[in-house]
């Protein structure tokens, strides 16, 4: 891997005009596309077969993660853990890929003895799995499931607690429905399903009972998202109605209606003012005409 090509010759470096390139046809005329700006490799180069390169199959990860193998050294560690920690893509992805190139026979796995009756578990990188199995060598394959078999989701955690109005009203949880409802219009990472929407309302609920306006509830809701964008927006939206819940608004004393003053009046009997809304008699007078009663 890491050393020399015999039939390559000593001398320095040289180019391949791309004319006289291998994969250009003769006669072919320039007409945009790919050309090659190649320089021959005398040192620190690995062999690898188009049949890889250009695998119709094989996920680009797959095809990469291959060539990566073969140009390790013998005895080099290529573990899903190892892998995960030299590249970005993560053990999910890399053990898919794994699997990939385990049942193209790009890769097999052999268990062997070793001293001391311990069993290890060698990996095996092929260069040319045809040419293997011509020779009537065999290749161990994956099991049999499809390399994009659909995994099973770990159960999500529950959305965090949000606040409860003190007097839930149909019209209150309507109002908050339909404003968390509308939020996607606004931002299409905020689309929530009817379960998460009927959790978050209950708090959207206590926002608007708090004299909070629907505008001011929809800000609170949507500003300042992250940039790299929201993983779970229900969980994030319940976390700002806990969080951030406005306290409530301060007592605000009944204030008394205005006492009516009416207008002066002239007693119709003795002639005395007296305030009265229709002319008439005084509150003297009128004790005098009511009819005495009788004490039990």
């Amino acid at each position: 891997m890491d050393t020399q090509n015999p039939s390559v010759p000593s001398h320095a470096q040289s180019r391949v005009a791309a004319d006289k390139h291998p994969n250009r046809r003769p006669g072919a005329a320039h007409h945009g596309g790919l050309v090659h700006d190649n320089a021959r490799h005398t040192t620190r180069f690995t062999v690898i077969g188009n049949h890889l390169t250009q695998h119709p199959d094989l996920s680009l990860l797959a095809i990469g993660l291959a060539c990566h193998i073969q140009s390790l050294p013998k005895g080099a560690r290529v573990d899903i853990k190892t892998l995960a920690a030299r590249f970005p893509e993560g053990a999910t992805r890399i053990a898919a890929a794994l699997r990939e190139l385990e049942i193209h026979g790009y890769l097999r796995r052999e268990r062997e003895r070793v001293a001391g009756g311990r069993i290890v578990t060698r990996t095996v990188s092929c260069n040319q799995p045809a040419a293997r199995r011509r020779e009537s060598e065999p290749v161990r394959s994956a099991p049999a499931r499809p390399a994009t078999a659909p995994k099973q989701r770990a159960p999500r955690k529950p959305l965090p607690a949000v606040p409860h109005p003190s007097c839930s009203s149909p019209a209150l949880l309507r109002t908050a429905t339909d404003l968390l409802s509308d939020l996607r219009t606004r931002d299409s990472r905020l689309l929530l399903s009817a379960h998460d929407t009927a959790h978050l309302a209950v708090g959207v609920a206590a926002w608007l009972e708090r004299d909070v306006s629907p505008a001011a509830v929809r800000h609170a809701l949507t500003a300042d998202l992250p940039p790299e964008g929201v993983r779970r927006p229900a969980a994030l939206l319940a976390h700002r109605l806990a969080a951030q819940l406005p306290p409530p608004p301060p007592f605000r004393a009944p204030v008394p209606a205005p006492t009516v003053r009416h207008p002066l009046q002239n007693c119709d009997s003795c002639d005395r003012a007296h305030r009265a809304p229709e002319p008439g008699l005084c509150g003297g007078c009128r004790e005098l005409r009511q009819p005495a009663t009788t004490a039990a």
